[in-house]
Protein backbone atom coordinates (compact mmCIF):
# COMPACT_ATOMS: atom_id res chain seq x y z
CA UNK A 1 0.00 0.00 0.00
CA UNK A 2 1.35 3.61 -1.04
CA UNK A 3 0.88 5.29 2.39
CA UNK A 4 2.26 9.15 0.46
CA UNK A 5 1.61 11.97 2.55
CA UNK A 6 -1.22 14.23 1.22
CA UNK A 7 1.12 17.06 2.16
CA UNK A 8 3.69 18.55 0.05
CA UNK A 9 4.91 21.77 2.11
CA UNK A 10 6.51 21.99 5.57
CA UNK A 11 5.59 25.18 7.40
CA UNK A 12 5.33 26.45 11.42
CA UNK A 13 5.85 24.05 14.81
CA UNK A 14 6.75 20.45 14.87
CA UNK A 15 7.02 17.62 17.55
CA UNK A 16 9.18 14.61 17.32
CA UNK A 17 6.72 11.89 16.71
CA UNK A 18 7.41 9.28 19.85
CA UNK A 19 5.36 5.92 20.58
CA UNK A 20 4.69 6.83 23.63
CA UNK A 21 2.33 9.98 22.23
CA UNK A 22 0.44 8.02 19.19
CA UNK A 23 -2.56 7.65 21.18
CA UNK A 24 -2.59 11.62 22.84
CA UNK A 25 -2.09 12.76 18.97
CA UNK A 26 -4.17 10.39 16.90
CA UNK A 27 -6.99 11.32 20.04
CA UNK A 28 -6.09 15.16 21.26
CA UNK A 29 -7.19 18.50 20.09
CA UNK A 30 -4.58 21.00 19.84
CA UNK A 31 -1.44 19.50 17.49
CA UNK A 32 1.41 20.79 16.30
CA UNK A 33 1.96 21.44 12.66
CA UNK A 34 3.62 18.51 11.35
CA UNK A 35 5.89 15.31 13.20
CA UNK A 36 9.32 14.40 12.51
CA UNK A 37 10.03 10.25 12.94
CA UNK A 38 13.05 8.71 13.52
CA UNK A 39 13.53 6.82 10.57
CA UNK A 40 15.61 4.05 12.08
CA UNK A 41 11.94 3.29 13.92
CA UNK A 42 10.30 2.46 11.14
CA UNK A 43 12.92 0.03 8.83
CA UNK A 44 10.48 -2.91 9.65
CA UNK A 45 8.56 -4.88 7.23
CA UNK A 46 5.32 -4.07 9.25
CA UNK A 47 4.18 -3.93 12.50
CA UNK A 48 2.50 -1.36 14.87
CA UNK A 49 4.70 1.25 14.29
CA UNK A 50 4.37 1.22 10.37
CA UNK A 51 0.22 1.34 10.99
CA UNK A 52 0.69 4.24 13.58
CA UNK A 53 2.49 6.70 11.05
CA UNK A 54 0.41 5.49 8.18
CA UNK A 55 -2.07 7.03 10.23
CA UNK A 56 -0.48 10.48 11.20
CA UNK A 57 1.22 11.00 7.91
CA UNK A 58 -2.53 11.35 6.44
CA UNK A 59 -3.45 13.83 8.97
CA UNK A 60 -0.01 15.50 9.42
CA UNK A 61 3.25 16.41 7.21
CA UNK A 62 5.90 14.58 8.33
CA UNK A 63 9.46 14.59 8.23
CA UNK A 64 12.34 11.88 8.22
CA UNK A 65 15.26 12.16 10.55
CA UNK A 66 18.13 9.21 10.98
CA UNK A 67 20.81 8.50 12.58
CA UNK A 68 22.43 5.65 10.74
CA UNK A 69 23.86 6.91 7.96
CA UNK A 70 27.15 7.52 9.61
CA UNK A 71 28.16 10.24 6.95
CA UNK A 72 31.82 10.62 8.14
CA UNK A 73 32.23 7.04 8.67
CA UNK A 74 35.64 5.20 6.67
CA UNK A 75 33.12 2.55 6.29
CA UNK A 76 31.01 2.23 2.80
CA UNK A 77 28.12 3.47 3.11
CA UNK A 78 25.38 0.56 4.54
CA UNK A 79 23.73 -0.38 1.03
CA UNK A 80 21.31 -2.36 3.19
CA UNK A 81 20.47 1.07 5.22
CA UNK A 82 19.83 3.06 2.27
CA UNK A 83 17.75 0.65 0.60
CA UNK A 84 15.52 0.30 3.86
CA UNK A 85 15.50 4.14 3.88
CA UNK A 86 14.81 4.76 0.08
CA UNK A 87 11.81 2.54 0.65
CA UNK A 88 10.42 4.44 3.39
CA UNK A 89 10.90 7.68 1.62
CA UNK A 90 9.22 6.45 -1.44
CA UNK A 91 6.48 4.79 0.79
CA UNK A 92 5.98 8.65 2.82
CA UNK A 93 7.30 11.20 0.44
CA UNK A 94 8.28 12.97 3.45
CA UNK A 95 8.64 16.94 3.33
CA UNK A 96 12.40 16.24 4.37
CA UNK A 97 14.46 13.89 5.13
CA UNK A 98 17.61 14.88 7.55
CA UNK A 99 20.62 13.06 9.21
CA UNK A 100 23.50 14.12 11.21
CA UNK A 101 27.06 15.72 10.28
CA UNK A 102 29.11 12.24 12.20
CA UNK A 103 30.13 9.33 12.16
CA UNK A 104 28.51 6.62 14.24
CA UNK A 105 30.15 3.15 13.17
CA UNK A 106 33.69 2.36 12.92
CA UNK A 107 35.25 -1.27 11.27
CA UNK A 108 31.70 -2.35 11.00
CA UNK A 109 31.07 -1.22 15.01
CA UNK A 110 28.13 0.89 15.57
CA UNK A 111 29.18 3.83 18.67
CA UNK A 112 25.62 4.61 19.52
CA UNK A 113 26.08 8.06 19.26
CA UNK A 114 26.98 11.00 17.18
CA UNK A 115 30.99 11.20 17.15
CA UNK A 116 32.02 15.03 15.89
CA UNK A 117 34.56 15.17 12.56
CA UNK A 118 37.59 16.47 12.88
CA UNK A 119 37.31 20.08 11.34
CA UNK A 120 39.63 19.62 8.17
CA UNK A 121 39.54 20.05 4.33
CA UNK A 122 39.93 16.63 3.39
CA UNK A 123 37.45 15.53 6.07
CA UNK A 124 34.73 18.34 4.55
CA UNK A 125 35.75 16.77 1.30
CA UNK A 126 34.82 12.64 2.50
CA UNK A 127 31.38 13.61 4.16
CA UNK A 128 30.24 15.60 1.04
CA UNK A 129 31.16 12.89 -1.48
CA UNK A 130 28.98 10.63 0.90
CA UNK A 131 26.22 13.09 1.11
CA UNK A 132 26.41 13.65 -2.46
CA UNK A 133 26.03 9.96 -2.78
CA UNK A 134 23.02 9.66 -0.27
CA UNK A 135 21.32 12.40 -1.86
CA UNK A 136 22.12 10.76 -5.82
CA UNK A 137 20.53 7.11 -4.64
CA UNK A 138 17.10 9.05 -3.15
CA UNK A 139 16.80 11.04 -5.73
CA UNK A 140 16.76 14.52 -3.24
CA UNK A 141 18.47 16.60 -1.11
CA UNK A 142 18.96 16.08 2.42
CA UNK A 143 19.36 18.05 5.58
CA UNK A 144 22.54 17.81 7.81
CA UNK A 145 22.15 18.48 11.38
CA UNK A 146 25.06 20.22 13.44
CA UNK A 147 25.74 17.92 16.53
CA UNK A 148 26.53 18.62 19.96
CA UNK A 149 30.51 18.08 20.89
CA UNK A 150 32.33 18.08 24.06
CA UNK A 151 36.12 17.44 22.47
CA UNK A 152 37.92 18.64 19.51
CA UNK A 153 40.02 16.56 17.67
CA UNK A 154 44.11 17.79 17.53
CA UNK A 155 44.02 18.11 13.91
CA UNK A 156 41.21 20.52 13.23
CA UNK A 157 42.10 23.70 11.98
CA UNK A 158 39.07 24.91 10.81
CA UNK A 159 36.35 25.84 13.00
CA UNK A 160 33.07 24.08 13.23
CA UNK A 161 31.02 26.91 11.47
CA UNK A 162 33.47 27.04 8.69
CA UNK A 163 33.96 23.24 8.52
CA UNK A 164 30.00 23.17 8.46
CA UNK A 165 29.83 25.81 5.46
CA UNK A 166 32.37 23.78 3.82
CA UNK A 167 30.33 20.76 3.16
CA UNK A 168 27.02 22.48 2.42
CA UNK A 169 28.62 23.70 -0.09
CA UNK A 170 30.97 20.87 -1.72
CA UNK A 171 27.53 18.46 -1.24
CA UNK A 172 24.88 21.43 -2.34
CA UNK A 173 22.98 19.73 1.11
CA UNK A 174 20.58 21.68 2.68
CA UNK A 175 20.80 22.65 6.79
CA UNK A 176 19.03 21.17 10.10
CA UNK A 177 19.93 23.82 12.24
CA UNK A 178 19.71 22.48 16.05
CA UNK A 179 20.09 25.63 18.13
CA UNK A 180 20.27 23.68 21.02
CA UNK A 181 23.27 21.87 19.88
CA UNK A 182 24.82 24.64 18.86
CA UNK A 183 24.61 26.25 22.44
CA UNK A 184 26.32 23.15 23.88
CA UNK A 185 28.98 23.58 21.98
CA UNK A 186 29.29 26.97 22.12
CA UNK A 187 29.60 26.47 26.37
CA UNK A 188 31.85 23.55 25.38
CA UNK A 189 34.59 24.94 23.28
CA UNK A 190 34.10 28.74 24.49
CA UNK A 191 32.82 29.94 20.94
CA UNK A 192 30.18 32.89 19.89
CA UNK A 193 27.18 31.02 19.14
CA UNK A 194 25.61 34.48 17.72
CA UNK A 195 28.99 34.69 15.23
CA UNK A 196 28.06 30.76 14.53
CA UNK A 197 24.83 31.56 13.32
CA UNK A 198 25.86 34.69 11.55
CA UNK A 199 28.15 32.49 9.31
CA UNK A 200 24.93 30.19 8.30
CA UNK A 201 23.87 31.04 4.79
CA UNK A 202 19.72 31.85 5.48
CA UNK A 203 19.19 30.14 1.92
CA UNK A 204 20.30 26.45 3.06
CA UNK A 205 18.68 26.50 6.35
CA UNK A 206 15.01 24.84 6.13
CA UNK A 207 14.46 23.48 9.58
CA UNK A 208 15.36 24.21 13.15
CA UNK A 209 15.50 21.99 15.74
CA UNK A 210 15.28 23.03 19.95
CA UNK A 211 16.05 20.64 22.54
CA UNK A 212 16.98 20.53 26.85
CA UNK A 213 20.74 19.62 28.11
CA UNK A 214 22.06 19.34 31.54
CA UNK A 215 24.71 21.29 33.37
CA UNK A 216 27.42 18.77 34.45
CA UNK A 217 29.46 21.70 36.06
CA UNK A 218 32.44 21.19 33.81
CA UNK A 219 30.42 20.67 30.69
CA UNK A 220 27.24 21.04 29.34
CA UNK A 221 25.81 17.89 27.93
CA UNK A 222 23.05 17.21 25.34
CA UNK A 223 20.35 14.60 26.63
CA UNK A 224 17.60 16.55 24.67
CA UNK A 225 15.91 15.58 27.97
CA UNK A 226 14.48 18.69 29.96
CA UNK A 227 13.02 22.19 28.82
CA UNK A 228 14.56 24.34 26.58
CA UNK A 229 16.54 26.36 28.69
CA UNK A 230 16.46 29.92 28.70
CA UNK A 231 19.44 31.14 26.98
CA UNK A 232 18.84 28.43 23.80
CA UNK A 233 15.31 30.19 23.53
CA UNK A 234 17.34 33.76 23.32
CA UNK A 235 19.55 31.97 20.52
CA UNK A 236 16.27 30.90 18.84
CA UNK A 237 15.04 34.30 18.88
CA UNK A 238 18.16 35.35 17.42
CA UNK A 239 18.03 32.63 14.64
CA UNK A 240 14.21 33.76 13.99
CA UNK A 241 15.56 37.58 12.77
CA UNK A 242 18.83 35.47 11.12
CA UNK A 243 16.79 32.84 9.03
CA UNK A 244 12.92 34.05 9.24
CA UNK A 245 10.52 31.76 10.05
CA UNK A 246 12.16 28.45 9.61
CA UNK A 247 10.48 25.22 10.28
CA UNK A 248 10.76 24.43 13.93
CA UNK A 249 10.94 21.41 16.29
CA UNK A 250 10.53 20.50 19.70
CA UNK A 251 12.75 17.63 20.57
CA UNK A 252 12.82 15.54 23.57
CA UNK A 253 14.17 11.65 23.40
CA UNK A 254 14.93 11.10 27.11
CA UNK A 255 13.36 10.60 30.09
CA UNK A 256 9.66 11.49 27.43
CA UNK A 257 7.44 13.06 29.65
CA UNK A 258 3.53 13.20 29.21
CA UNK A 259 2.31 14.91 25.80
CA UNK A 260 0.98 18.14 27.58
CA UNK A 261 4.81 18.63 28.58
CA UNK A 262 5.68 18.95 25.35
CA UNK A 263 2.78 21.04 24.20
CA UNK A 264 3.78 23.31 26.52
CA UNK A 265 7.16 23.73 25.02
CA UNK A 266 5.91 24.27 21.67
CA UNK A 267 3.45 26.76 23.06
CA UNK A 268 6.45 28.55 24.08
CA UNK A 269 8.63 28.34 20.95
CA UNK A 270 4.97 29.43 19.27
CA UNK A 271 5.33 32.98 21.43
CA UNK A 272 8.90 33.01 19.80
CA UNK A 273 7.46 32.53 16.76
CA UNK A 274 4.40 35.09 16.90
CA UNK A 275 6.50 37.68 18.17
CA UNK A 276 8.90 37.42 15.16
CA UNK A 277 5.99 37.80 12.85
CA UNK A 278 4.72 40.40 14.49
CA UNK A 279 7.92 42.22 14.39
CA UNK A 280 8.12 41.65 10.62
CA UNK A 281 4.68 42.92 10.37
CA UNK A 282 5.08 46.28 12.38
CA UNK A 283 8.35 46.74 10.07
CA UNK A 284 6.35 46.32 6.63
CA UNK A 285 3.76 48.11 7.52
CA UNK A 286 5.76 51.54 8.90
CA UNK A 287 8.12 50.94 5.52
CA UNK A 288 4.71 51.10 3.40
Amino acid sequence: MNSASPFSSLEGLGLGLRSQHYQDILSGPNQPQWFEALTDNYMGDGGLPLQYLSQIAELFPITFHGIGLSLGSLDPLNQDYLKKLKALVDRFQPALVSDHLCWTSASGLHGHDLFPMPYTELAAKHIAERIEQVQEYLGRQILIENVSSYLEFKDSYLSEVDFLCEVLERADCLLLCDINNIYVSAQNHQFDAKDYLARLSADRVKELHLAGFEDQGTHLLDTHGAPVHDDVWKLYEEALKRFGSVPTLIEWDTDIPEYSVLLKELSKARQYWEQHNHHIKDRADYVA
